[in-house]
């Protein structure tokens, strides 16, 4: 079993991605992640949205792609809304967006490996990228308790 219930085959990988990050020589990827999280969540915006323009659309694809668009791109909206809060309930209540969105943008980037099997591949980095940031908002969530 892989990550989080997924076999290894499920889980996209980030070959023959233009956006997917460079590898050092013993083939590892070179993690070069900003430490901003408002430059980070746009990028993984943007690069969703350069990965879907590469998925044809079908009916079946259709509704995929505009789901992960939305929840993909939620996430910036999200956390920049939280880091302009005036309180630590709003605060907390946008992270929280930002935490359930990118569990959802993982959900779709699985449903649009299925439905498109040769783009799988492809979709491997977005998926971790997706699983990061999951992990990190759910973190600052649990680190701020409810007053």
């Amino acid at each position: 079993m892989g990550v989080r219930g997924m076999t290894n085959a499920e889980i996209p990988n980030d070959e023959g991605c233009p956006n997917a990050k460079a590898r050092t020589e013993n083939g590892h990827p070179e993690h070069k992640r900003p430490y901003d999280l408002e430059e980070r969540t746009a990028l993984f915006g943007e690069n969703v949205i350069e990965y879907l323009k590469g998925i044809p659309v079908t009916p079946i694809t259709k509704s995929l792609i505009d789901q992960l668009v939305r929840s993909a791109t939620s996430i910036g909206a999200n956390y920049c809304e939280a880091d302009d809060s005036g309180t630590k309930k709003e605060f907390r209540h946008r992270i929280s967006i930002c935490k359930r969105e990118s569990r959802e943008s993982k959900h779709w980037l699985r449903m649009i490996a299925k439905a498109i099997p040769e783009k799988k591949e492809s979709a491997r980095h977005l998926w971790q990228e997706a699983k990061e940031l999951n992990l990190i908002f759910s973190a600052i969530f649990r680190g701020r308790k409810k007053p």
